[in-house]
């Protein structure tokens, strides 16, 4: 297949191909349905492939079948398993000097061989309250401010919304400035880009890789921005008068928010219509923050995380009805090696 032939096919509309991924500390993970696979360069420069199985919590339940319900489960897979993947990839840089704390081995004294799963657990549900904290209760402290000032409760409303967007951007913004953070977003963006390429119908080599979109609908900062969208929409039409009942509204209604989000997210990834696109958009400009263009061995990470877990040759036949290949494969990486030369 030639170059002109991929792009023939790459002008047609995307295929949903069912893989996500996640960047990690200098690595990539990609998931397939329940398998999914850490890519890490490891700093020798090698890279490092895992590969596992994650069943979710409620992998076994007709309620992942249910629209909107489905939703919050998977909010929570993704928390779970996003927190055990950064503390694989963590493992690969931690300082060897480092002596352990007495707090360490009293936690391990106690848990013993499940204190890893206790630390993690511990991790991602201090995870969740922050953010609860930060990005719902906060905001609505911060707009509590102007009720002298502000009788119109549908006002208030809207102000508490831009309030927690802005939040939530600001804090985008600010940790993008962070130099290892950067780095990720560069992994974030080689994850995006392998995903596109493969839904574009490219065959998954570096060049095509490298030529791809790095942003893409289906990414978690766009989820995020549409969890923010949709509180403002639900607290400006589910409404209590007492202050502390406000506070518990807005936590209660955390899992109505995710389900509704994910079932956006999941048609946005599906579909291409005027509508998704128009609603798609804050979450693609946001992305231009957390995404950035990776090089190439970032790149190489990527589809080394995508192969671990994912047939995309049997997919591009399935989906394009096209074969790849090899031997042109193989001069996709000579013209590529010229081209460096």
């Amino acid at each position: 297949m030639s170059d002109t032939e991929a792009d023939k096919v790459g002008k047609k509309r995307n295929r949903y191909s069912g893989i996500g991924g996640q960047a990690v500390l200098e690595g990539i993970m990609m998931k397939n349905k329940e398998q999914y696979a850490i890519a890490i360069r490891k700093p020798d420069g090698e890279i490092e492939v895992d590969v596992d199985t994650y069943h979710g919590v409620m992998h076994d339940s007709g309620l992942l079948k249910i629209p909107f319900i489905r939703g919050i489960f998977n909010f929570v897979d993704s928390l779970v398993l996003g927190m055990k993947c950064l503390n694989f990839s963590a493992s690969f840089y931690e300082d060897e000097d480092a002596k352990e704390t007495m707090a360490d081995k009293a936690f391990h004294r106690i848990f013993k061989d499940r204190a890893e799963k206790v630390f993690m657990g511990i991790a991602t549900v201090f995870s969740i309250v922050l953010a609860i904290a930060v990005f719902m209760v906060l905001p609505y402290f911060l707009t509590a401010q102007f009720q002298d000032y502000i009788r119109n409760a549908s006002l208030m409303a809207i102000i508490e919304g831009v309030i927690r967007i802005f939040i939530f951007v600001m804090y985008v913004l600010c940790i993008s400035l962070m130099k290892d953070i950067r780095r990720v977003y560069m992994y974030h963006g080689a994850e995006h880009k392998c995903i596109n390429c493969i839904e574009k119908g490219r065959p998954l080599t570096v060049r095509n890789v490298m030529r791809s979109s790095k942003q893409h609908r289906r990414c978690g900062t766009s989820f995020l921005l549409f969890v923010m969208l949709v509180s403002v929409v639900l607290f400006f039409f589910i409404r209590v008068d007492n202050p502390v009942y406000k506070v518990l509204l807005r936590i209660a209604l955390i899992p109505v928010i995710a389900g509704i989000s994910y079932e956006i997210i999941r048609l946005a990834g599906k579909s291409d219509n005027i509508l998704v696109r128009i609603i798609s958009a804050p979450g693609m400009w946001l992305q231009g923050l957390t995404t950035k263009e990776p090089d190439e061995d970032m790149v190489k990470v990527a589809i080394a995380a995508v192969e671990a877990v994912f047939d995309w040759k049997a997919y591009l036949f399935e989906a394009f009805g096209y074969e790849i290949d090899d031997s042109w494969l193989d001069d996709d990486a000579a013209k590529k090696d010229d081209e460096d030369e």
